[in-house]
């Protein structure tokens, strides 16, 4: 890997332990489509497996398989693990997101 995108990815890393930059990170992620466990996965490893669970009071070993694509987390773990930084899972309609592509 190159220096350039090891220095990018490290100050990414840093920014994201900013629990208003994640939150950020995580709506523009779900705007784009990315799928909300992939962009937890991403913020999540920035603060340690370890220390996000021990935060948020759940095992490491559940944290990691909840992150792991192979796995399906509930809605109530998602809320969980969106808590720390202001955000839930909700729903809009339909014609409301059609507006925002358009």
């Amino acid at each position: 890997m190159s220096r350039r995108t090891r220095d990018w990815d490290e100050g990414l890393a840093e920014d994201l332990k900013d629990p208003t930059f994640a939150k950020e990170f995580l709506l523009a992620a779900v705007e784009e489509e990315i799928s909300l466990q992939e962009a937890l996965a991403k913020v999540i490893r920035c603060y340690g497996i370890k220390e996000f669970a021990e935060m948020i009071g759940i095992p490491s070993s559940n944290l990691s398989r909840a992150l792991d694509q192979r796995h399906n987390p509930t809605q109530e773990t998602l809320n969980k693990l969106l808590q720390p930084f202001g955000l839930i899972i909700g729903v809009r309609p339909l014609d409301e997101h059609r507006r925002r592509i358009a």
